[in-house]
């Protein structure tokens, strides 16, 4: 494939990871920017947290679905990488790595993103969907007992290499790396919750109440 064009896929999933859906929404439909409330950061989590269901879903939906939808940029691409090759594998990941890069780093938000659980999902979706389902339903699992997203996200991201080298046994290296990637990464996007954790003063989520005002306040 020439480099041009492998370029231009690369740039064109990180353009879909910038899109910030939770600033838009918050912005357009709340006259707020979502980073100045809740804990400041630009995810879905802090959306509910702040705004509620009503905006929190959307966000969620949409945040997956650019993850998933850079991911399905490679195929336009399997003349030269065919589907099921390693090749074909790299090329997606290079793809999901530069969506994520876009919604940690989004170009139409000032370079100021969320922690990309959402987008992860969407690409894991994409690339291997039978252990990202699983994955998250440890998430599901560990937030309906604890109420704790971060500590759902976390351990949900160190479920998935388990599932994919001992589970499914999948053999490619760039996935295997890629799934400590996504442990590691989630881990480290974290870092400030784990401290929260620690001192217990991490906020338990409640994604099925209404907005309130004092959110806003």
């Amino acid at each position: 494939m020439p480099f041009f064009f492998f370029t231009i896929a690369i740039l064109l999933a990180y353009l879909l990871g910038s899109i910030a859906t939770s600033v838009w929404i918050s912005k357009v439909f709340y006259g707020i920017d979502i980073r100045d409330y809740g804990s400041g950061n630009a995810g879905a989590t802090n959306v509910f947290r702040v705004l509620g269901k009503k905006a929190g879903i959307p966000t969620m939906i949409i945040d997956m679905a650019k993850g998933w939808a850079a991911v399905k940029i490679a195929l336009f691409f399997t003349e030269t990488f065919p589907i099921g090759t390693n090749a074909y594998i790299n090329m997606q990941l290079a793809l999901g790595a530069a969506a994520v890069l876009g919604h940690l780093f989004p170009i139409f938000a000032g370079f100021r993103g969320g922690k990309g659980v959402a987008t992860l999902f969407g690409i894991g979706l994409a690339i291997h969907p039978l252990a990202t389902l699983l994955a998250f339903s440890v998430f599901v699992i560990v937030l309906i007992t604890t109420r704790f997203v971060s500590l759902g996200s976390m351990l949900a991201g160190v479920t998935f290499p388990v599932l994919i080298i001992y589970l499914f046994k999948e053999e490619a290296s760039s996935l295997i790396i890629f799934s400590f990637f996504v442990a590691g990464g989630l881990i480290y996007t974290h870092r400030k919750n784990i401290m929260r954790l620690l001192k217990r003063q991490e906020s338990k989520a409640n994604i099925f109440r209404k907005k309130s005002k004092s959110n806003l306040e």
